[in-house]
């Protein structure tokens, strides 16, 4: 695309001639990703200044480089050849050249946006089958990893930056892919990460203690998330958790068409749970004057309420109820959530990703429902992130399950021991013991456990890897537990 078309909205100052005309081949936030010819923008974040990346843009080849107006002329003698676009808000200009140079993406597809603490990952994967089973197809974003016609691609964050959003839409619209369904993160609402995306509805599954290290208070929190309902437009739907305290709160911040859920409280959309087994869970929702029968393969209250989120939505969008019960009951699981492990062991093995207490209560409360004998769980707390939930959920793993191994999760630069010693003062009795090595902490919960136990490895779920303080290594949980049973 021409540099002056490009700029036509953002900046009104001359252009260079032999520049107008001149074909922009990529445009960069990144310095590492910048390729010869292209445009950088020199933008700040929370831990870096974007004026320090440009000798490196510029040592990479960037031709056109966008800065805050104040610092042009500094910046344009350092470098004559370089031409530098002063803008007074270079984030703000560059997220327009970015929607101009992909094209609108965002404009072309429906975008779904799903938030909240839990639930969002298995409410993505439940959206994208029942999309599949009504003849459309989706492209995911979310912490497992983005997907889009079956080609997946490893995930680096939750929600990832805006430019690489309008990059993932850019690719929708070109492959003909009429949806989008985006985990929402606090993080990216608050960081304007889904700034610009033109969402056609929004989901709110709960808010519980979490990422209190960035946000500080549940009021900013909440906040965070409460972004993307108070943006939707009255075209929009907004699907809401009333069974939630912040839920029932929404519906008066939303210019969108809601549409709640909920077990116990009144809703448009009513979950009434008939079995839940180790097999899976049998409910009716009700809905409108009508009723529908799930027969799920997932585990617990928590993946009924993560069910009726799902069906709301795609009720919302305009899709058949029958279709959405079969979207919803062909699909067996989603990684490492509540994930079970086979490998001809006489008791049974979960793997979840549940890393906050109300994570961690809602799937031991989902074990606890069914019929087993001794309730085994290995977990942990990540270190630099929020430390108040650490004795939060060691009294969860302290009331609900029989035994606990509290060991490493990702410990990052803390000291792991320092980690768990902060986790202990949440038990009141002595129904733990302590494993610094996670590794050693699963086998060691695989070796006590008796025929009928449950054992449940909480915190990694999907993931491949564990970050500690000098190196990242590989750490994948089931092929740790087979090896183990089988050996």
């Amino acid at each position: 695309m021409h540099l002056k078309d490009l700029m036509k909205n953002v900046f009104n100052g001359p252009i260079p001639a032999e520049l107008g005309e001149y074909d922009i081949p990529g445009v960069w936030d990144d310095s590492r990703r910048v390729t010869p010819g292209s445009l950088f923008a020199a933008l700040s974040g929370p831990a870096a200044k974007g004026e320090d990346f440009i000798p490196a843009a510029v040592e990479k080849g960037a031709r056109v480089v966008m800065v805050a107006a104040n610092s042009l002329l500094t910046w344009a003698m350092r470098y004559p050849n370089v031409f530098f676009v002063g803008v007074p808000d270079p984030r703000a200009a560059f997220e327009e050249v970015a929607r101009e140079f992909y094209g609108h993406p965002a404009s072309k597809v429906r975008i779904i946006g799903v938030t909240g603490t839990n639930g969002k990952t298995t409410i993505t994967y439940l959206l994208e089958s029942i999309l599949k089973a009504a003849g459309r197809s989706s492209g995911v974003i979310g912490t497992v990893n983005y997907r889009v016609q079956g080609h997946v691609i490893p995930s680096k964050n939750t929600t990832p930056g805006f430019l690489d959003n309008q990059i993932f839409l850019k690719e929708l619209v070109d492959r003909g892919v009429p949806y989008a369904v985006i985990e929402a993160s606090s993080h990216a609402l608050h960081q304007a990460r889904v700034s610009g995306a033109d969402f056609r509805g929004g989901i709110f599954t709960n808010l519980t203690g979490d990422h209190l290290d960035y946000h500080r208070t549940m009021d900013a929190y909440f906040a965070a998330k409460a972004a993307l309902f108070t943006k939707l437009d009255p075209h929009a739907w907004a699907v809401v958790n009333v069974d939630d305290a912040y839920g029932r709160t929404l519906p008066s911040l939303t210019q969108a068409r809601v549409l709640t859920y909920a077990v116990h409280a009144a809703a448009d959309v009513r979950g009434v749970i008939e079995a839940i087994g180790l097999k899976g869970t049998t409910f009716t929702i009700e809905f409108f004057e009508s009723k529908i029968r799930i027969e799920t393969s997932f585990i617990g209250l928590h993946n009924v309420y993560n069910i009726l989120a799902a069906f709301a939505a795609a009720l919302a969008d305009g899709i058949p109820p029958e279709t959405i019960r079969q979207g919803i009951e062909c699909l067996p699981c989603v990684p490492g959530r509540l994930e079970r492990v086979e490998a001809g062991q006489d008791f049974f093995i979960f793997i979840d990703y549940a890393h906050t207490d109300d994570g961690l209560k809602n799937v031991l409360e989902g074990l606890q429902a069914v019929r087993h004998k001794k309730l085994i769980v290995v977990f942990g707390c990540g270190g630099d992130r929020d430390r108040t939930k650490r004795p939060r959920m060691g009294k969860v793993a302290c009331d609900l399950a029989d035994h606990a191994i509290i060991t490493s999760d990702n410990p990052r630069s803390e000291d792991p021991q320092s980690i768990i010693d902060e986790v202990i003062p949440g038990f009141t009795k002595k129904s733990y013991e302590c494993v610094v090595d996670r590794q050693a902490a699963i086998e060691r919960a695989l070796t006590i456990a008796e025929i009928g136990d449950i054992v449940l490895l909480a915190g990694k779920g999907h993931e491949t890897y564990q970050v500690l303080k000098d190196r990242t290594i590989d750490f994948v949980e089931r092929d740790i537990v087979e090896r183990f049973v089988r050996k």
